[in-house]
């Protein structure tokens, strides 16, 4: 049974407070909550609430908190909402809130730049974006080429994100053995090469595929190659072979104590093309820093950790020379770090500069006289320009996931 009740015959105070001695222990609720607000701003009216003294408003507010229900603290609210607004509702003021600048396109092409090139790091995919929209003009970027590193990573932990991204572990870092000699100096000159050997493991005694990495200290201009195995046979034509990808002329070459590299047929190769060998210290795991971070960051979110047999090695070295190079050199950014010495004489880097190694290489002075003969600047530029670093990226996966099919199928 619905009871509908009048109370316009209560005019002044006086009645309130009447009524209020007379339902002790009454409850009433009104039929909905936009009844309740349209009847409490009508009871402040009628009463002249901000007009009245202290005594009477706590009369009127206990006398609207018995027949709507609510809370003290609830009625207090609404009246302020009153007072301030003018109206009862809801949302009767303004709610401060921070603008959304960045759209659900936005996310989505944030995890599709990250499926695309495993998932930089975050100032190396602002540098994409960047490139994107700048280089290539691909107006999608727009606005994440402003973003923050900060908040780009806010977004990759957002969920329309994780639906979109594909999972991908953290690299595992790798012991490896350092040895003596010195470390070189190239003084800020291209042509000083860092190398290392990857193996991709074994399996029932067989040997995997043999990864060669080659980085240039300076530029990070990076030339990978595949073999079979590390031994002088296989390892020397495929390091001359490597050698002469680079487009500037080579002056150093730096490796670990290995016994690949440290070997009369490759100290021959070097010699003939009058390149210096270094070889580096003990206990300064710095020496060859450079190239064995790449191994972890590159070769192996590339190939993965799982075992390869070495019969694939032509193939997977077919990759690296026609997709995998020319992505790194030229479409993928790297960081470049400024050594700050403080008072202490400790130094400091920090990574505020983001390069393709092309990029870094036509930031030096004079670059253009580091070239070999029969390399022009035109060449390397119509390379760079060819594709955009999505386009490229693209079609570097399809040609890896090509391979990897041959590799399982077989």
């Amino acid at each position: 049974m619905t009871i509908n009740m009048d109370d316009s015959g209560i005019r002044d105070i006086a009645g309130i407070t009447k009524f209020l001695k007379a339902s002790r222990g009454i409850k009433l609720k009104a039929i909905s909550r936009v009844e309740k607000y349209q009847w409490i701003a009508g009871i402040l009216r009628r009463f002249a609430y901000f007009d009245l003294r202290k005594k009477d408003k706590n009369a009127v507010k206990n006398y609207m908190i018995l027949l709507t229900g609510f809370s003290d603290a609830q009625m207090t609210r609404l009246v302020a909402a009153k007072r301030n607004y003018g109206k009862i509702g809801s949302r009767a003021g303004s709610r401060n809130c921070f603008e959304r600048k960045y759209t659900k396109a936005d996310i989505a092409l944030l995890a599709e730049t990250d499926n695309l090139h495993e998932r930089l790091s975050g100032p190396a995919t602002k540098e994409l974006f960047r490139r994107g929209y700048a280089v290539y003009g691909d107006v999608r970027f727009a606005r994440l080429k402003d973003i923050s590193v900060a908040h780009l990573y806010n977004l990759r932990g957002s969920k329309p994100y994780q639906l979109l991204c594909l999972t991908i572990s953290k690299t595992r870092p790798v012991k490896v053995n350092i040895g003596v000699r010195r470390k070189p100096q190239p003084r800020g000159r291209p042509g000083y090469l860092r190398v290392d050997t990857v193996h991709q493991g074994d399996r029932d005694k067989a040997k995997g595929v043999y990864h060669i990495n080659i980085v240039d200290e300076v530029t990070q201009w990076e030339i990978i190659g595949a073999v079979e195995g590390i031994s002088e046979q296989f390892l020397e034509p495929l390091v001359s072979a490597l050698l002469a990808l680079f487009p500037f002329e080579i002056f150093g070459f730096h490796s670990d104590n290995g016994s690949e590299y440290i070997n009369d047929r490759v100290a021959g190769l070097l010699n003939k093309l009058l390149i210096e060998q270094t070889k580096s210290r003990s206990r300064r795991t710095n020496d060859n820093a450079l190239v064995e971070g790449k191994n972890g960051s590159i070769i192996r979110k590339q190939m993965g950790y799982g075992h390869i047999p070495s019969r694939y090695a032509a193939q997977v070295n077919a990759f690296y020379q026609s997709q995998l190079n020319e992505y790194l050199n030229f479409h993928r950014p790297c960081g470049f770090a400024t050594t700050t010495v403080d008072r202490r004489g400790k130094e400091k880097k920090i990574y505020q500069t983001w390069q393709t190694p092309y990029e870094r290489l036509k930031s030096l002075k004079n670059w253009e006289q580091c070239l070999k003969p029969g390399v022009t600047s035109q060449s390397l530029e119509a390379v760079a320009m060819r594709r955009s670093d999505h386009e490229y990226a693209s079609s570097m996966r399809f040609a890896r996931n090509d391979l990897f099919a041959t590799i399982c199928r077989r």
